[in-house]
């Protein structure tokens, strides 16, 4: 096989993973993001669950609501002590009261990206991960397109603090929708280095699971040690992926040029995927020019493969491209 025969071929293997959904251009984790996602060819959609009040998988990128709903205006006596609203304190009936909205700063009601869908415009729910589910699989069927699924579970520490273990009521709902081996459509990741290891060992999940990183902190570092090639090989013991920050795959030496961190050879190393987050066309690194030279970097120089972006279909158009 010449080079660049090998080179198409690879970049084939690539998957465009849509970040809370088509996130760049409606309210995050939404339906309708969902559905946008899966019409710009998407490879996967993302789910991040957390649980209500009765125990429900609702998909929400925080614990909190108030960075996403008018909740603070709907039940403004239901926050707790920090001043803060869970979703865990709502039922799902009560959680479908409010309106959920592209993300804001809840001091300030000012939109985290300014130039996305409008704060407080059009009509939006929270969507249980049922909904989503069902809806991702109408859309296989009716599109003749299959898209895969990627859920989070969220916190799972902060859960059992209060009383619930996420994880086992999330994996029995992803298996009753036939997302259960590594031939299925689908990827499990946690932040939660313990729970990964538990998802695979005790709760016996048979399905493709990646463990998230956080990126890189001066001070508290929690993750440093599965950054190296010892941490790497003792993820690979479990899961079949990594999930690391994307500044922790791309570096920026002296000069200000971007060069590759050694992250993504030593995973490949221990047969680990590697997906890193975030690709946003409108929060590039400085130096950046374009989504499009970032997706190169990463996908066709570094070798991901795959990435979590914002804009599927800029990361579609791209791989097509190639």
């Amino acid at each position: 096989m010449s080079p660049t025969a090998a080179t198409l071929a690879a970049l084939a293997a690539k998957i465009v993973i849509a970040h809370r959904g088509a996130s760049g251009y409606l309210p995050e984790h939404t339906l309708p993001a969902i559905a946008m996602a899966h019409a710009q060819g998407a490879h996967y959609l993302e789910q991040d669950v957390v649980l209500s009040k009765d125990n429900v998988p609702v998909v929400l990128h925080d614990i909190h609501i108030d960075t996403v709903t008018d909740v603070a205006r709907r039940f403004p006596g239901r926050k707790r002590d920090d001043g803060r609203f869970y979703a865990l304190d709502f039922t799902v009936a009560e959680l479908k009261q409010l309106a959920a909205s592209e993300r804001f700063d809840p001091r300030t009601g000012a939109a985290v990206f300014a130039t996305r869908f409008p704060v407080g415009k059009g009509s939006f729910q929270i969507p249980t991960l049922e909904e989503e589910l069902q809806l991702i699989q109408g859309l296989n069927t009716s599109s003749g397109r299959e898209a895969g699924v990627y859920p989070e579970i969220k916190e799972p520490a902060w859960h059992r603090s209060q009383g619930r273990d996420i994880s086992p009521i999330v994996l029995d709902l992803l298996a009753r929708y036939g997302y259960k081996t590594k031939t299925d459509k689908v990827y499990v990741q946690c932040f939660d280095e313990a729970e990964v290891k538990r998802i695979r060992t005790e709760l016996g999940y048979k399905g493709r699971l990646v463990q998230l990183i956080e990126g890189s902190r001066p001070l508290l570092d929690e993750h440093k040690h599965l950054r190296t090639p010892a941490g790497l090989a003792e993820i690979a013991r479990v899961a079949d992926g990594i999930g690391p920050a994307l500044s922790d795959v791309v570096a920026r030496k002296g000069d200000g040029a971007l060069e590759a961190t050694s992250l993504v050879s030593d995973a490949h190393a221990v047969r680990l995927e590697v997906h890193p987050y975030t690709f946003r066309a409108d929060a590039l690194p400085p130096g950046v020019g374009s989504l499009e030279d970032l997706l190169r970097i990463a996908l066709t120089d570094i070798g991901v493969d795959g990435v979590f972006t914002d804009h599927p279909d800029r990361a579609v158009a791209f791989l097509l491209r190639r």
